[in-house]
């Protein structure tokens, strides 16, 4: 997971085929990410909650652009 805003979790934001999927508008990524969420809570698995403690946004959603590093 991420320390202090230290390095952005790179797994969960370009490498997760659910969540970028799921990101980008697939439904069958969306409905395992879905699922994904009910199990594991809003923020999701480990580096779905390491994603919304550095960008302040769940899993399921897009980064706003100002937030962006």
């Amino acid at each position: 997971m991420v320390d202090e805003k230290g390095k952005p979790p790179v797994f969960c934001e370009k490498l997760c085929i659910v969540c970028k999927g799921a990101r980008e508008g697939n439904s069958i990524c969306k409905s395992i990410q879905n699922l994904e969420l009910k199990i594991f809570g809003k923020n999701g698995c480990i580096w779905g909650a390491a994603r919304t403690k550095y960008y302040g946004v769940t899993p399921d959603k897009k980064i706003p652009e100002k937030s962006k590093k």
